[in-house]
């Protein structure tokens, strides 16, 4: 019994080695052929069956395998870069068996690129203000070509940066961020639909970019409750540190006066609205904002005093000149270098202060013919940067009306024409030249007459040629007719050299000009580094104007009296 039982384990066990031996071996492969791809590339899983080791290779460097040798089935990642042409191109994976002479290949198979324009995203909403340095967006364009940025035309408030492209890495598309800047709105929602160009290549349906701009608070016209929502938007744009109250009447709010029965000008239209307003210290990097439009009941406006005005070179912009009846306008301080062309709307101005600004010259606008009704015209201290020797300087930028005058010029001749102006204040800037004679001039056509003599009994007649024994002027009659109405000219603290004219130390309103002090006073030194100042000042007794001028007090024998002048 026990033999029978050796004898069937016996058997046991050589039926079960014979199961091993027999066994046999896991076949090599994969269950992938072929892998088709876009030309973004990528990464595809593949499958490896195998009972030994086994190597993986490519044929191209664009292909990588991970991992590339292993023992056994594995799973493997084939990854793929993006293409660099627009061609399709073909590559190869092959894994070998270790030990045998199995092999598998795997074609890849990858399209190139087409030229392209897209976006990240289509539409952009942007409000119609934010402060300035606010005023942008961004958008992200994934491009292989270079393009230019087309904005409609009728979408002047949209400009954008031209892009700057690198590509060097063939027609890979590169993302490029590109900046556009916007303008405040004063009308309703506008929109514009923003094209990209290719400049060579054709693209198949580039993106375009869609900007829509919210609509601007109504602002009622013509009444006083819009010029009350003006007012404070315009403060509100420039920046400035004045703080009215909506809660307390206008009437009661610092720098504002309405229009009240009585008063010059006053219709019943205008009753209770803004007659007047002074903004002063606020902040702006650009002209006056589109609220100033609706204050059309103003007479007189002021803005006096932007903070770093000295770095910037603006213009007033095209919102006040909307307002053709403005009478007195004040842009002191602001940061002017120029007034366009569009600025002749506003001819009822009687007086203009543009002092204190960055003027390299005159600006070419502010002509008699333009404004026949201004009388005082102020534009002194538009020195940008303080220099006492202009030949020794950099010559650029000054300011000043440096560019008005030239070493060897004279001052500028369509100033003297202005004969309607009652004041020209011209001082602390950098004016050079002399003031020109007139005395030879053929062109120059109004002298004073017999006529003149008559209306003005403090005029003396006779010859202004014809001398008197001292060598003096007889009278005026002859002398060029300067400024006739003129009570207050100042050109002090220039770089003016020469002699001074016949016309202005005979003036008759010479006295009023307070002269010592602001007509003669120059200092510093011109371009070529000649000392400032006029060859010929007269004493300061000024003894040879008031025996020209019998019927005139001299008062400059009474330190007292020279004293009031000049307060006055």
């Amino acid at each position: 019994m026990r033999t029978r039982l050796y004898i069937s384990l016996l058997l046991g066990m050589l039926a079960a080695a014979s199961c091993v031996r027999t066994e046999e071996p896991a076949g090599f492969g994969a269950d992938l052929g072929k892998i088709e791809i876009g030309a973004d590339g990528g990464a595809r899983k593949i499958r490896i069956s195998s009972s030994g080791g086994w190597i993986a290779v490519t044929d191209n460097p664009w292909i990588s395998v991970s991992p590339a040798n292993g023992r056994g089935s594995a799973e493997c990642l084939i990854q793929i870069d993006s293409a660099l042409t627009g061609e399709t191109r073909k590559g190869l994976v092959s894994f070998q068996s270790q030990g045998g002479y199995d092999n598998i290949e795997v074609a890849v198979e990858q399209e190139g690129y087409a030229y392209r324009i897209s976006l990240e995203n289509n539409t952009v909403t942007v409000p119609n203000y934010a402060v300035y340095g606010k005023r942008y967006f961004e958008v992200k364009v994934s491009a292989n070509t270079e393009f230019d940025v087309e904005i409609p035309d009728d979408a002047s408030w949209l400009s954008a940066e031209r892009p700057e492209f690198e590509f060097n890495r063939g027609l890979r598309p590169r993302e490029v961020t590109l900046r556009f800047d916007w303008k405040i709105s004063s009308q309703p929602e506008r929109l514009a639909r923003v094209r990209f160009v290719p400049r060579s290549a054709e693209v198949s349906n580039p993106d375009m970019l869609t900007v829509i701009q919210m609509a601007a608070p109504e602002i009622e016209a013509e009444t006083r409750r819009g010029d009350s929502v003006a007012v404070l938007g315009l403060a509100r744009s420039l920046g400035a540190w004045q703080e009215w109250d909506e809660s307390v009447p206008m009437d009661q709010w610092e720098g504002v006066v309405l229009w009240e029965e009585g008063m010059d000008g006053y219709t019943e239209e205008k009753a209770g609205r803004i007659r007047s307003a002074d903004i002063y210290m606020f902040g702006t990097r650009e002209g006056l904002p589109y609220e100033v439009q609706y204050l059309t009941a103003a007479e007189e406006l002021s803005f006096r005093g932007n903070v770093n005005s000295f770095l910037y070179s603006l213009n007033p912009g095209e919102y006040i000149t909307k307002l053709t009846g403005l009478k007195r306008l004040t842009m002191m301080g602001y940061g002017l270098t120029e007034i366009g062309g569009d600025f002749i709307a506003m001819q009822g101005l009687e007086y203009l202060d543009i002092s204190a600004n960055n003027f390299e010259t005159f600006p070419s606008v502010l002509r008699k013919e333009n404004f026949p009704n201004l009388k005082h015209l102020v534009m002194n201290a538009n020195q940008r940067v303080l220099v006492y020797d202009l030949s020794n300087a950099s010559l650029s930028d000054l300011g000043g009306f440096y560019a008005a005058t030239s070493p060897d010029g004279e001052f500028p001749r369509w100033l003297l024409e202005w004969d309607t102006l009652e004041s020209l204040v011209l001082g602390v800037n950098y004016l050079q030249g002399h003031l020109p004679s007139l005395d030879d001039d053929e062109s120059w056509t109004s002298f004073y007459t017999e006529a003149d003599v008559a209306r003005a009994d403090s005029l003396p007649s006779g010859s202004f040629r014809r001398l008197k024994p001292d060598g003096s002027p007889e009278g005026i009659v002859g002398l060029p007719k300067v400024w006739p109405r003129m009570k207050r000219f100042t050109i002090n603290y220039n770089r003016m050299t020469g002699t001074l004219p016949d016309w202005l130390l005979y003036h008759p309103n010479l006295d009023w000009w307070v002269p010592f002090t602001f007509v003669f006073n120059q200092e510093g030194k011109d371009e070529t580094g000649r000392n400032a100042g006029f060859d010929n000042e007269p004493p300061t007794t000024m003894e040879y104007y008031y025996n020209f001028y019998p019927k005139k007090q001299n008062p400059y024998g009474d330190e007292d009296a020279v004293e009031d002048k000049q307060k006055k």
